[in-house]
């Protein structure tokens, strides 16, 4: 018999529900940020919580959203992750190949477009930007799959997920490598010597939370006080928990644990996130022509629109004419428009890199409402696409490969 907390798990977890609560967050942070009352928004934004000293954890509101509760997303990434290299899509490197070359070039084209416009333009200052266009939302773009796809193979949606999930683990390592101003080593071995207790705990016969929580928690105010963004904190936690069953269990730990985290981290924590995040003033200052008049605006609408298809398509096309590798079963290259469409939903991760990139507060919100525009143009964009691919005629062979398509399970 289930519980109406249970009801409201399996609710909250649900792909298109996830991207419904971020996409309203989202809105109602941009009106309120531009209505009569934004004066409010920005002090709830700019509310100091938390002690000073000794770990400097007298954040606002708005840092503990990105710092703190956004941990917690990096957490379920670094879960997938395991998962994945370890027993899903990214085990077998011949598999894993296509989809991870089609998410390198993902990244590197949209970049080379942001720093093409930025220093046409002369802007030189935005050039720290050039991270913003090269992530991707998961939830976001799968949700827009699952609404939009029914028809097309369920392929589709792995190798979308393989792709993203890469994606993610690529900006993990530019925050942590390019968004990284100082470095304190002790703070650093510090958390990472909680991340090993916590493996340690994580491995055990029984897990305890109580135990888990504290260990966590100390390892992520540990990695915010070495310079490192603290959310790296979540992915290092994430990967070290097991991803195979252990002492007899029907599951692997990471997928009980993101049975069990993910549902707070889509229902609560990234629209949270995106409250915070998203809510652009275009009304004060010079006005919202001056924003829109910003170099940095273009440059990230064309990277996340344009230069994720070119990034995904023109690698996947190099790849598979060029080598002997080929798109999954049942895929084919047509079907990698969309894919690369939904691929330039950045979100989430694009908001966060781009308040590492302006911290002065220069071009984050033409960055940001960027971001939003470039999102919402590549979902719209990605719906279409993905109802004409399922329109057209298959072949036997998708792929190309020179055997006919087994798995053709089409998305539900």
């Amino acid at each position: 018999m289930t519980t109406p907390l249970t009801r409201l798990r399996d609710f909250v977890s649900r792909e298109t529900v996830a991207g419904v609560l971020l996409l309203i967050a989202a809105a109602i942070a941009l009106i309120w940020a531009n209505s009569p009352w934004r004066g409010a928004y920005a002090d709830l934004s700019a509310l100091t919580v938390g002690p000073s000293s000794p770990l400097h954890l007298d954040l606002t509101l708005s840092q503990w959203a990105a710092d703190g509760l956004l941990a917690i997303f990096f957490l379920v990434v670094g879960f997938e992750l395991k998962q994945e290299i370890v027993a899903g899509s990214l085990r077998n490197p011949r598999l894993a190949a296509v989809p991870v070359s089609a998410a390198v070039g993902g990244m590197a084209v949209p970049a080379l477009v942001y720093f093409a416009v930025i220093s046409a333009s002369g802007d030189t200052a935005a050039l720290d930007g050039w991270a913003i266009p090269t992530a991707t939302d998961i939830a976001f773009a799968v949700a827009v799959l699952a609404v939009f796809g029914r028809g097309l193979p369920r392929a589709l949606r792995v190798f979308l997920l393989t792709l993203a999930v890469v994606d993610d683990l690529l900006a993990i390592v530019v925050i942590a490598v390019f968004y990284t101003d100082s470095i304190s080593p002790l703070w650093l071995l510090a958390s990472v010597a909680c991340v090993v207790v916590f493996a340690v705990l994580a491995r055990m016969r029984t897990t305890r939370w109580w135990l888990l929580v504290p260990v966590a928690l100390v390892a992520w105010a540990f990695m915010h006080e070495s310079g490192v963004h603290a959310t790296i904190a979540g992915v290092l936690l994430g990967l070290v928990v097991p991803a195979r069953p252990v002492h007899g269990e029907a599951h692997s730990r990471t997928h009980s644990f993101v049975e069990k985290i993910q549902p707070f981290s889509s229902g609560l924590v990234v629209p949270i996130f995106a409250f915070f995040a998203a809510g652009v003033n275009l009304v004060d200052g010079d006005g919202p022509l001056a924003v829109l008049r910003q170099p940095v605006l273009l440059a990230i609408i064309l990277g996340l629109v344009f230069g994720k298809v070119v990034g995904v398509m023109g690698t996947t096309a190099l790849v598979t004419k060029l080598t002997p590798l080929r798109l999954p079963d049942a895929i084919g290259l047509r079907d990698l428009l969309p894919v690369g469409l939904l691929t330039g939903i950045g979100f989430t991760v694009s908001l966060l890199i781009a308040e590492l990139s302006f911290p002065d507060g220069a071009h984050t919100a033409a960055a940001k409402f960027a971001i939003l525009a470039g999102s919402l143009i590549s979902a719209v964009l990605g719906a279409i696409a993905l109802r004409w691919s399922a329109r057209l005629k298959r072949s036997a062979d998708m792929n190309e490969d020179g055997i006919p398509d087994v798995d053709i399970e089409p998305i539900p």
